[in-house]
């Protein structure tokens, strides 16, 4: 009501209608739908399907789920206030994948891809070169605590490597997103960590020191796994490493923009800050180390030198780099990046927050899990519904921090009356959505990775061992009662009428 209504006037507190409890069938139809047409636009449009078909989708099943919510007697502006604030959300993420593409953009104008291919070229080899790219990812992501800021930085490199090794960029994006988020869920600097022990009530260290229970072994799993896939054989890099130095001067002074990314990112900037000023500090090397080849990608004899070099710079940040070295090899690995190259992505994200808002505005997921937890007794079935509510929500709702913090609300009261300890609870969740949400490609975090690595979701998500490996083991841990912590007494939770 606005302002200066009866219920203003008498100084009650308003309270928002909340509309009937949505029946199973209402809940189920906006996911099966959004899960039939998604199925059905990847079996018509393949990997074409996230470039336009997947929204449509998505924003469709969006208002599907916004019209039951209103049959159920939600007011339409509400649901649309919560849309979108679901949308709102999802502004950090983009401005991020922003931030990445013009990074890549820079970073290829200075010289800082090209020479992490060329060093990496001459330090790894492909026997060992998939399990080495997860070690280094992880080790990167617990000190830094981001695992986007690992994959836009560490994980392009690798990616370059691999293609000039001739090695399978699928399994080499799923050996990145392995070890970047093993150090994303095990490292006190991530925001994910700390969102899920603020979702379970547990502390920050406690969570840590438990999570390692579950990721140290899926993290020794996977490399084994990717050491078994590594390829045999001697590798002759001096053809690849030749031209290199016939177009680009490659020198360690290439790695400035890189440690400043890694000094900033330790030092706690904000990522997007952090990745932006990463980005700037490669046109300026660029600028200063290469200006004749900056005024040459500029394309602008018209006007003087300086205009030209910040022009150059400015279309890199924009719509990427695009290199004529005359070397279809060197140009491949040259030409990438800019805020333009994420837009698709960007598209993806907006679409899939707004149905994810209206799902859980209608109450939907709420409506499926709780019938679900009355009927499970032993601890085991717990975690693994929790394990599938934090897996649905990463699907359902698109992002990660709603399939982090919503499942916390949903069995926080559950584990307290079965004397099951925050830090129990916290690590679950942390097990299960914060590794997951790459895995689905319409999810924020699936989206990033996909653009950031330039392959395709559904390509490296069966590679993804870490990730796939990591919430199995929690549920055959709580199985086995290995690590169910306890509160040492049960807790009888009042629930509340509101």
């Amino acid at each position: 009501m606005a302002p200066g209504s009866d219920a203003a006037a008498t100084g009650e507190a308003e309270t928002p209608p909340r509309g009937k409890e949505p029946t199973i069938l209402q809940s189920l139809l906006p996911i099966g739908m959004l899960i039939g047409l998604l199925s059905l636009s990847y079996y018509l449009f393949h990997d074409a399907a996230s470039y336009g078909p997947n929204q449509v989708a998505l924003i469709f099943c969006a208002l599907v789920a916004a019209g039951l919510a209103y049959k159920n007697g939600l007011p339409w502006e509400g649901i649309r206030r919560a849309m979108i604030d679901g949308v709102a959300t999802g502004i950090g993420a983009i401005g991020i994948l922003l931030a990445v593409g013009a990074l890549i953009g820079t970073w290829a104008l200075s010289g800082t891809i090209v020479a992490m291919v060329y060093y990496g070229l001459q330090i790894l080899n492909p026997n060992y070169f998939y399990a080495t790219a997860a070690l280094i990812c992880a080790a990167v992501a617990f000190s830094i605590g981001s695992s986007w800021t690992t994959a836009g930085t560490i994980g392009i490199g690798l990616m370059g490597i691999a293609g000039s090794m001739d090695l399978s960029p699928a399994i080499t994006a799923g050996a990145v997103i392995s070890g970047a988020y093993f150090g994303d869920k095990a490292s006190p600097l991530s925001d994910t960590a700390n969102l899920a022990t603020a979702a379970a009530g547990s502390e920050l260290f406690a969570h840590i020191r438990e999570s390692l229970w579950t990721s140290l072994p899926a993290l020794l799993l996977a490399v084994v796994g990717f050491a078994m896939l590594g390829k045999p054989g001697d590798f002759d890099a001096s053809a690849m490493l030749t031209a290199i130095r016939s177009h680009v001067a490659v020198s360690p002074w290439n790695f400035l923009p890189l440690l400043l990314v890694l000094v900033l990112a330790l030092l706690r900037f904000a990522p997007m800050a952090t990745i932006f000023l990463g980005a700037l500090a490669g046109g300026l090397l660029a600028a200063v180390q290469s200006p004749d080849a900056v005024v040459a990608f500029a394309k602008a004899p018209e006007i003087a030198q300086p205009l030209a070099v910040i022009k150059g710079v400015w279309s890199a940040l924009a719509t990427g780099y695009r290199a004529e070295t005359g070397d279809p090899a060197i140009d491949q690995l040259m030409s990438r990046g800019g805020m333009s190259s994420m837009m698709i992505t960007v598209w993806l994200i907006i679409c899939a927050l707004a149905f994810g808002a209206a799902v859980e505005h209608g109450g939907f997921l709420t409506r499926l899990v709780a019938p679900l937890l009355r009927g499970v007794r032993s601890v085991g079935g717990l975690v693994t519904l929790l394990v599938v509510s934090c897996i649905g929500a990463n699907i359902i709702t698109s992002d990660q921090y709603i399939a982090v913090v919503l499942p916390g609300r949903l069995f926080r009261a559950e584990f307290l009356k079965r004397g099951l300890a925050p830090v129990f609870l916290s690590r679950v969740i942390g097990d299960s959505a914060i590794v997951t949400s790459p895995l689905v490609p319409w999810n924020s975090c699936g989206a990033y990775m996909a653009a950031t690595l330039g392959i395709p979701t559904l390509s490296y998500v069966g590679y993804c061992f870490f990730n796939l490996l990591n919430p199995a083991l929690t549920i055959l841990f709580s199985f086995c009662a290995f690590r169910v912590i306890r509160t040492g007494e049960k807790v009888n939770v009042v629930k509340s009428s509101a």
